[in-house]
């Protein structure tokens, strides 16, 4: 890699400022009204009072990443202390404990069908484990180790039971068959650590990533050669992204302290989402089942949420003791689960 004094490198970074500038005002010109200003006469959201319906403690070091399976019940978590537990979310019991290899895990997923789940984190793999299968001992049986990263595994999805697709710390976006343990493509996806993926809702090929390289990209899993859209605006690392309902728009929280709405077929921003007290960053962030609320976790232990639509900020989910790292909304819509540095999973309806 050349030195950061490089001629060439300071050239082409100049140039490449330059098109980033004339892409901006580009997109002002067409930006002809804002999702506030078109809602004005949309009725506000009725106020809900959402309350802590489940306190589940059970990890006993920091809780990275919470995931919700498709039956809107059960969901998983991944903490530092080495443990992925696999919760009823009515009860607040524990309904399997599976021991990592490695603690350092970053992001945990539950596939749909509720019969898999899988973790990576700083062991640089993604590990998927079969619920329905268990070993000698009683514990969910490892069915595949994905390796083959030259960074962290930040993020990961399963597209169904047979495919995941993974982000990671070297800049990638993957593609695994699971029953052959084959990696279907590799592509370098961003300028930056891969942090967050959100996928597209049920019937769409899309999904969309974010990253430390300050923007989030629009990928179609039929062809992952390059992204269908890159999206510009926030001024540092992109740590969450969420798909809107409608298959239209997607969310963004970031380390500037910001959340965002970005529409695809605008390919622009069209909502900018700031707390009255902008002091923290946001960890995580998630919409509602109509996609009407943000909910947004932050370093400040509260979750902000706002009216999409009329861009009011609706207040604080208060309760975790620490930094908010996960959020996961039930896909019935009925529940949120979230998860903090204080070592516990709070499911909020």
């Amino acid at each position: 890699m050349p030195p950061k004094n490089d001629p060439e490198l300071i050239a082409l970074r100049k140039e490449l400022e330059e098109l980033y500038n004339t892409l901006k005002e580009e997109q002002k010109k067409v930006a002809d009204t804002s999702l506030e200003k078109i809602c004005e006469d949309v009725s506000d959201v009725p106020r809900v009072k959402i309350n802590t319906k489940k306190l589940m403690k059970g990890h006993l070091n920091k809780v990275n990443s919470v995931h919700y399976s498709g039956d809107s019940r059960h969901c998983v978590t991944g903490s530092l202390d080495g443990k992925l537990i696999i919760w009823d979310t009515y009860s607040g019991n524990k309904m399997q404990i599976i021991p990592l290899r490695s603690a350092w895990v970053m992001s945990v997923a539950y596939a749909t069908s509720g019969n898999f789940v899988a973790c990576g984190g700083m062991d640089n793999m993604c590990t998927v484990y079969d619920l329905n299968n268990r070993d000698t001992s009683g514990v969910a049986k490892m069915v595949r180790e994905l390796a083959g990263y030259d960074g962290f595994l930040s993020s990961c999805r399963f597209l169904d039971d047979k495919h995941i697709i993974t982000g990671s710390g070297d800049m990638k976006l993957c593609q695994w068959d699971l029953e052959t343990g084959r990696k279907l493509c590799d592509v370098i996806a961003h300028n930056g650590d891969v942090v967050s993926i959100s996928l597209g809702p049920d019937g769409s090929n899309m999904f969309v990533t974010g990253s430390v390289d300050k923007t989030s990209r629009l990928w179609d899993v039929r062809d992952l050669k390059q992204p269908k859209q890159t999206f510009f605006g926030h001024e540092a690392d992109v740590n969450s992204v969420c798909f809107h309902p409608s298959g239209n728009a997607f969310a963004t929280g970031s380390e500037d302290k910001s959340a965002r709405m970005f529409d695809i077929r605008a390919d622009q921003q069209i909502a900018l989402f700031k707390p009255p007290t902008p002091n923290s960053a946001f960890t995580c962030c998630a919409l509602s089942l109509s996609g009407r609320v943000l909910m947004c976790g932050s370093d400040d232990h509260s979750v902000h949420m706002w009216d999409t639509l009329k861009n009011q900020h609706n207040g604080t989910l208060s309760g975790h003791e620490n930094r908010i790292t996960s959020i996961s909304v039930a896909p019935n819509g009925i529940a949120i689960a979230t998860c903090s540095w204080d070592q516990n999973v709070r499911v909020w309806g």
